[in-house]
């Protein structure tokens, strides 16, 4: 039954949450506790409104999801759980989120509100537009850490911004690209938006996005308002594990096409599990 639910809610995907400590960490108050708490009881706000959007996802993509080789296995396509049922817990689920997030704040619930329309957007068929479907995946992710600037109380600089949703944007182009490949391996369509879509179109993508990440992460360590700020001009040694990871996620994605789950990758693959470890223990040595 524990794995039942846990597959239902994909509680394993609540690890995308962890972007709301970005902002808390970068700023150098990670030891700050009450910060810290609230960041956290925002990370459990977007956690149930992330497992409503799912679960909304899986009664809208059933019968797709049933036609997708790893999807088909999900609770709601196998069966083992009734659309009746899903649309219960979801409701449940996002009165929980709401009236978590209207403890931290009101701020902070207007930007879960707009997380929660900008994903019903997504599920009720933004999905289907090519480009824009990439988009609002990452836009995401961009929410999640201005929800966590705001959670904590703590600025969060333009370069923060971007390097965030560059990298979101990378993860979600490398998402994308798989649902292409099997399209093009079996001729299975899983979702519309892959008709317009082929392999060499976000091959390039990705080798783009990953080349303004590394620069715009530079950019980021060798800023003097940074420096300044975070008292330290050291930072720029921690990009050799951003490159590190970066292309190991592309060797994932481009030689083992097997970049469908990015958390799935983060949980499992050793090489980005050390250098994601690398980067944070350096960086927290540098700048703590």
């Amino acid at each position: 039954m524990m794995m039942l639910i846990i597959r239902f809610l994909r509680l394993h995907h609540w690890i995308k949450n962890f972007f709301l400590f970005i902002p808390i960490f970068f700023a150098g108050e990670f030891f700050n506790l009450e910060k810290i708490i609230f960041t956290f009881i925002g990370f459990l706000a977007f956690g149930f409104a992330a497992s409503s959007i799912y679960i909304l996802n899986d009664i809208l993509d059933i019968e797709e999801d049933r036609a997708h080789p790893r999807k088909s296995t999900r609770p709601l396509a196998a069966g083992e759980v009734s659309v009746k049922i899903g649309y219960i817990v979801l409701i449940i689920l996002a009165i929980i989120a709401i009236s978590i997030a209207y403890f931290v704040g009101i701020t902070f619930t207007v930007v879960l509100l707009i997380y929660i329309a900008l994903n019903v957007g997504y599920s009720l068929g933004l999905k289907n537009k090519s480009i824009l479907d990439i988009l609002i995946l990452a836009a995401g992710f961009e929410l999640r850490v201005i929800a966590g600037g705001v959670a904590a109380d703590v600025p969060i600089t333009q370069w923060l911004m971007v390097m965030c949703f560059l990298l979101a944007l990378f993860l979600a182009i490398a998402k994308r690209r798989e649902d292409v490949r099997l399209k093009e391996q079996d001729g299975s369509i899983t979702r519309k938006s892959t008709a317009e879509y082929n392999l060499e179109f976000l091959n390039g993508s990705l080798i783009f996005s990953s080349s303004i990440i590394v620069v715009a992460y530079i950019m980021y360590c060798l800023a003097s308002e940074v420096a300044i700020a975070l008292h330290s001009e050291y930072l720029v040694g921690t990009t050799v594990f951003v490159i590190a990871g970066l292309m190991r996620y592309m060797q994932i994605a481009l030689v083992e096409n097997n970049a469908g789950s990015p958390t799935k990758i983060i949980y499992t693959d050793k090489f980005v599990i050390i250098t994601i470890l690398a980067w944070m223990i350096s960086f927290f040595i540098i700048l703590y």
